[in-house]
């Protein structure tokens, strides 16, 4: 009976690691050339040939697992695949050593399961451009084999003995896991109720919640009581922003110690993953040894490092730092190498959901059972269509023509004249004035141009690794991400051409509807729990995010009420472009109003920074005995930390800032700091090529155009907006909204039920 199970590639990792830490560029394939490759292999050999062989075996209670890349019977050779670009020679040796430890412990495997006494071991390194392969064998006995398992097994025996003890105590403590607090709030109890059904039950929750009632506390709880019963590995806090980090960070030091985390009720490893510039002591210093110090002797010094920060167990920013520079080693690959460790992992949603996804590709690795918690989740639609659009600059290709060295010069010639013959091209067939231009199609010639330069950038970097300039380098990674998703360019994508000026035309690629990428990072999960204060409709997330169809929406009941919220429609106001001049009067009037009936603290948002200083102008000038002051733009983290200092208890004045900007969301100004927002628009995307492009998209897909495109991501940002007034149950405040719209029943569908919004509308 196996008290721990591991994949070949972990215990490997864990065993056959030695030397500097290396992250210098090297041009590698991408995965879907892996992919390829392998299938190229497969295809030379002869139909017997049995390709990603399943394989398992038992070492005193350890299982390990894996699936080998090839045997072939008839020749009794088992094969490990492994693609490159350029120089075999230029592969270290401690990555060789790695690929042979692999390839011994699938044949130890082989070997076992089907009685063996001897098999040829076979390295087969693929070059990835030529496809010609470079095969290394040797020869091994059944007992060589098995001896060699039992070493590899038994160096990693006390660490999986350590796992399966850590295991078992955290889910001891987990399944009596109890609330911290002696009351839940309102609402609180009903949320972590739903979070465990969704736990239990393996299905996707997407929870609307209000600010207020502890969301964070109220998800991870529930989460981790389901932890032991639903046999869940891992679960991930996955936040968009950085203040979502340290939320999670408190409620998981309140719910696994008494005091604090260094006295752990609950034996709970906690990892927050950062940035890898947040993280790196040595800014400007490349990631390998001969550079860094940190990087100099990484894997020699890495088990011991890594031992320290699991029996410390809290890890965060601060608590990872301090145990990786006691044991001289990087903070953020020792960050990387615990994330396989770690119970629970906080960090940003891309560590789930992005194309190289580091939480996703180790669960997929070692078949994790794992619960993801994904905060404000009203942001995910947007943060995901970034993960998944590219560009291609060029002015970036001019200036490398410039410069680059004379073998780059042919493809990045072909780039340019396919360059100037798309843009020829658009401007014969459209107006010759237009900046912005959507393609029906991908610019086929040009993509192929691109793919040349890139094959031909990493084969150059491969033999001249010292010309890799960062400039060069983004030029690569720019090609390889856009060349990438045209292969798989569909309807969830748009194709664009912006022009700058002359020789400033961008390519965008454009993703509009990140279902058709997420769908299976939502199924890799056993259950997903999404949940922010604006998921309203379920719908529209469902249908953009590809969550499963079993997925279940849930509205909280606010403990807030509509006597602690008066709500304001100014139906005479117009915010509409064409009415802006016109509406700065009345905006001016209902702010000066409201102000002077209650003098204190408030926020007006607007649409956009050139209408804010309009409005702000003329209010200067009608009434400068009020205290104003006002967002700008490209403001600096510690502008923006004295606008909101401007909010202090008793304090008065009006902020101007901007809808959907870094005060519309996220901060928090309880009591009398802020008790008031108008909101001097619908937040309504601009109307312009690309939004009506989208607009179609959204109608041929959904059915559903308008709402996709404007009306509902516009609310969602007013309903964030004045969110910012009540944020405890014993807040007090009031929301103007300013704009005849408002009225609409479509759109007063969108508030929150709370409001007291949901009678007719009578001016």
């Amino acid at each position: 009976m196996s008290r721990y199970r591991v994949a070949v590639r972990t215990l490997c990792d864990f065993t056959a690691r030695e030397g500097d830490l290396d992250h210098r560029f090297t041009p590698a394939p991408s995965a879907q050339e892996g992919i390829e490759g392998h299938a190229l292999v497969a295809s030379r050999r002869g139909e017997s040939y049995q390709a990603e062989l399943p394989l398992s075996g038992y070492y005193q209670g350890l299982r390990v697992v894996g699936r080998a890349d090839g045997f072939d019977p008839s020749a009794n050779r088992l094969e490990e695949v492994k693609t490159y670009r350029g120089s075999l020679e230029r592969m270290a040796a401690n990555q060789r050593a790695l690929h042979w430890a692999q390839v011994k412990i699938y044949a130890a495997l082989l070997c076992a399961e089907r009685r063996l006494e001897r098999v040829t071991l076979a390295l087969v390194y693929l070059e990835i451009t030529s496809g010609q392969e470079t095969v290394l064998t040797q020869e091994a006995s059944a007992n060589e084999l098995q001896a060699f398992f039992v070493a590899q097994c038994q160096c990693f025996l006390a660490w999986a003995e350590q796992e399966s003890l850590h295991r078992e105590r955290r889910d001891e403590k987990l399944a009596t896991l109890t609330f911290p607090f002696p009351d839940f709030r309102t609402g609180q109890r009903a949320l972590a109720e739903d979070v465990y059904k969704a736990a239990s039950t393996g299905r996707c929750l997407l929870a609307q919640a209000p600010t207020g009632i502890g969301k964070t506390l109220g998800t991870l709880f529930p989460m981790l009581s389901a932890m032991p019963r639903q046999q869940l590995d891992r679960v991930a806090f996955l936040t968009m922003k950085t203040p979502g980090r340290r939320l999670a960070l408190d409620a998981l030091a309140c719910l696994s110690s008494s005091t604090s985390p260094s006295s752990p009720t609950v034996p709970l490893r906690v990892l927050e993953l950062v940035a890898r510039q947040t993280a790196c002591e040595y800014p400007g210093t490349a990631c390998q040894g001969d550079a860094c110090p940190l990087a100099a002797g990484f894997y020699d010094r890495l088990p011991t490092a890594r031992q320290a920060a699991v029996e410390r167990g809290w890890l965060d920013r601060d608590g990872l730092r301090q145990v990786a520079l006691a044991h001289s080693v990087c903070p953020y690959y020792l960050g990387q190498e615990l994330a396989r460790w770690a119970d629970v992992v906080v960090g940003d949603v891309n560590h789930w959901f992005d194309g190289h996804a580091l939480l996703h590709g180790l669960a997929k690795a070692n078949d994790w059972r794992v619960g993801l918690l994904v905060d404000e989740a009203h942001n995910l639609v947007e943060r995901a269509r970034g993960m998944y659009s590219a560009e291609l600059s060029q002015q970036r290709l001019s200036h490398l023509r410039r410069s680059s060295s004379p073998a780059l010069a042919k493809p990045l010639a072909r780039v340019g004249r396919q360059w100037q013959a798309l843009i020829k091209e658009i401007s014969i067939s459209e107006a010759a004035s237009q900046r912005y231009h959507l393609l029906d199609e991908l610019p086929s010639k040009l993509v192929a141009a691109m793919q040349t330069l890139a094959g031909a950038i990493t084969d150059y970097l491969v033999e001249h690794p010292e010309a890799a300039s960062f400039e060069l380098q983004e030029l690569l990674f720019e090609a390889l991400a856009f060349c990438r998703l045209t292969e798989r360019f569909g309807d969830h994508s748009l194709c664009d051409l912006a022009i700058h000026g002359r020789g400033k035309a961008v390519l965008g690629l454009r993703n509009v509807i990140p279902a058709d990428f997420l769908a299976l990072r939502f199924k890799a999960a056993h259950t997903a729990v999404l949940f922010s204060a604006t998921l309203t409709p379920f719908h529209y997330y469902r249908d953009l995010l590809g969550l499963p169809e079993s997925s279940v929406w849930r509205e909280v009941v606010s403990p807030f009420s509509s006597r602690q919220l008066e709500v304001q429609i100014c139906a005479d106001i117009s915010t509409r472009y064409h009415h802006r001049e016109a509406s700065v009067a009345p905006i001016v009037e209902a702010l000066a109003g409201q102000y002077q009936r209650k003098p204190g603290h408030y926020l007006a948002f607007f649409s956009s920074f050139t209408y804010l200083e309009q409005v702000l102008a003329t209010f200067q000038c009608a009434h400068p005995s009020v205290p104003i002051f006002a967002q700008t733009r490209a403001m600096q983290e510690a502008e923006r930390e004295l606008f909101l200092a401007r909010f202090t208890p008793g304090g008065k004045g009006i902020g101007f800032a901007v809808l959907g900007g870094a005060f519309a969301e996220g901060i928090d100004l309880s009591g009398d700091r802020l008790i008031g927002a108008f909101i001097a628009t619908l937040g309504l995307p601009p109307f312009n090529d690309f939004n009506e492009a989208l607009k179609a998209r959204m109608n041929t897909r959904f059915g559903q155009g308008d709402d996709y495109t404007y009306r509902i991501p516009g609310m969602i940002k007013v309903v964030q907006a004045a969110g910012r007034v009540i944020r405890s149950p014993e807040d007090k405040g009031v929301v103007i909204l300013m704009d005849d719209r408002f009225t609409q029943a479509k759109v007063r569908a969108l508030l929150p039920r709370w409001w007291g919004l949901d009678k007719p509308f009578h001016k």
